[in-house]
């Protein structure tokens, strides 16, 4: 099995990583994507490069523990690889490498005493409060041996009341590859490896006005007793149905147990096969259940807060969403069922009744939380110009730093959001180009500091990037993020100081660039004189 090129750039990525810095790593990418496969192929690469390495791979559910297992066994069969997790009736201590229920683990700590990375699937899980288990156990092992690492993996690097990830008080302290964003993502569905999302407006929609809200979310009995009503679920069911005529699978989210029983009896009682699984069931009849759904023995699945993570249907054809959240991360989660592809497959269809979409935006650019206690203002006013990457005013028309003209911003229609859950861009361009020279040069700053011009000749062809190591926030993130990819000296705080160092750089030989934009833009470097990987197919290099 061969990675595809962006797994190959995760994988790399993490090694990149820890060469330059010493934090604690995320990668993400978005549901359907192969993260498993990323993961397998990074245990295998650090093996082989320190053969001594003991790692622990642990998530929160038992799928995820048998997917990743199998996906390492089939890229390497006799990998010295254990099971410990007590809902596979498995515990395989002592192995080099583990994959472990965080649950199970975290009873025995002394165990993996001498693991020297630990990888985590499914990273959202983990919150800034130091007790909980993931918290307790990591702590543990720290313990043990303060020098472990640990490496998130997530399509959703964010919580709610907690915001991102990485924020101060977190696990994680860096985004090492992000391909969730929204010009990342429209280039994997352009490429298929992501099946599009479409939407029809639903003729109705849950009326959760009157739920209280506890932890920034609906209180889940309220919100149960709110929608949980049969002229609803019956007016719901008939529209999935009508809309569904024409599609195979179809998987439902529901606001509680009981109403995930009331749904599936609707189903029922008009001869559409379905199945409902919810916490309240035994393992044993919830995954016989989830089994036969996925053999095609029920068209229909209504779940409740069991199919967010973990499960793995690609002929999912259609997602019908009775659950409302404000939840970010469940919202996108939820979306992600219906993102992976299939031969024959065109897109997933999305009946989103619960208003999700308008609350918390589309699956690749959706409301990103905010730490609890950080205000409820709204979005910054503020906007970043595509061009040089410097955050300005909203009110601004022209970028302070560069003098990029910004669009003139339209009002939306009323509706627009609930119909978009996939936001589109130009359908991107891409192309790979050799660099055959560069030059560095001051690019003066209009009432801001100054940055750092950097003019890639291809050929007849000239791409440039702005560089703003002076600048505080995202700007001066990207800036120091491009000087550790080029050096192993500590990024320069001035231009000038980057200027007197510029001989210390690696130059990169290719680099990718969008070219269907006003202002091209590089997307990726490659070091390599052999091009991006796979490097067992050539280049395919434009004039």
């Amino acid at each position: 099995m061969t990675p595809r090129y962006y797994q190959s750039d995760a994988k790399k990525s993490i090694f990149r990583y820890f060469v330059k810095d010493k934090g604690n790593p995320l990668v993400v990418m978005p549901t359907g994507t192969g993260k498993s496969l990323v993961i397998a192929d990074f245990i295998k690469s650090a093996l082989t490069y320190y053969p001594t390495t003991r790692i622990l791979m642990v998530t929160h559910v038992k799928e995820l523990i048998e997917q990743n297992m199998d996906k390492l066994v089939t890229i390497w069969p006799n990998a010295p690889a254990g099971i410990y997790s007590a809902g596979l009736k498995k515990k395989q201590a002592g192995y080099q490498i583990t994959y472990g229920g965080i649950q199970t683990c975290a009873k025995k700590p002394e165990l993996f005493a001498s693991t020297n990375i630990i990888l985590v699937d499914e990273a959202h899980l983990i919150p800034h409060k130091q007790n909980t288990v993931y918290r307790r156990f990591i702590d543990a092992i720290k313990k043990f041996n303060p020098k472990v690492k640990v490496v998130g993996f997530t399509a959703t690097p964010y919580r709610l009341g907690q915001g991102m990830l990485t924020d101060e008080g977190g696990i994680f302290t860096d985004i090492c590859y992000d391909i969730a964003s929204m010009d990342a993502f429209n280039k994997l569905i352009a490429e298929g490896y992501l099946s599009p999302l479409v939407a029809k407006r639903p003729s109705m929609e849950l009326d959760v006005k009157d739920v209280k809200l506890s932890g920034g979310d609906y209180v889940l009995n309220q919100l149960q007793a709110a929608v949980d009503q049969d002229e609803i679920t019956e007016r719901a069911v008939n529209e999935i149905i009508e809309q569904g005529a024409d599609r195979k699978k179809w998987l439902v989210f529901a606001a509680g147990v009981t109403h995930a029983c009331n749904v599936k009896d609707m189903f029922d009682m008009r001869n559409i096969p379905c199945a409902v699984v919810h916490s309240k069931m035994k393992d044993g009849e919830r995954d016989q259940l989830i089994s036969d759904f996925k053999e095609g023995k029920f068209r229909a699945m209504v779940n409740n807060n069991i199919l967010t993570t973990g499960f793995d249907a690609p002929d999912i054809d259609l997602i019908a969403v009775l659950r409302p959240t404000l939840s970010t991360n469940l919202w996108v989660q939820m979306l992600g069922r219906g993102t992976r592809p299939l031969e024959g497959k065109q897109n997933c269809l999305v009946l989103d009744f619960a208003g999700n979409t308008k609350r918390l935006g589309p699956i690749n650019d959706p409301v990103l939380p905010r730490r609890r206690g950080s205000g409820g203002k709204g979005a910054p006013p503020i906007r970043l110009c595509e061009h040089c990457g410097t955050y300005n005013h909203i009110s601004k028309t022209h970028c302070e730093e560069c003098g990029e003209e910004f669009p003139k911003q339209t009002k939306l229609k009323e509706h627009a959001s609930s119909e978009e859950l996939i936001r589109k861009t130009k359908e991107p361009e891409i192309h790979v180009f050799e660099v055959t020279n560069i030059v560095y040069n001051r690019h003066p700053g209009r009432n801001a500091p100054d940055s750092l011009k950097v003019s890639y000749t291809c050929g007849m062809r000239i791409f440039s990037e702005w560089m703003c190591f002076e600048h505080e926030g995202f700007a001066g993130k990207k800036a120091r993020d491009w000087w550790k990819a080029r050096s192993e000296q500590p990024p320069p705080d001035t231009i000038t100081t980057v200027l007197n160092r510029i001989s210390t750089l690696d130059a990169p030989a290719f680099i990718r660039v969008q070219t269907n934009q006003k202002y091209p833009k590089i997307m990726d470097y490659s070091f390599d004189v052999r091009g991006f990987p796979p490097y067992d197919v050539p280049t395919v290099i434009a004039k």
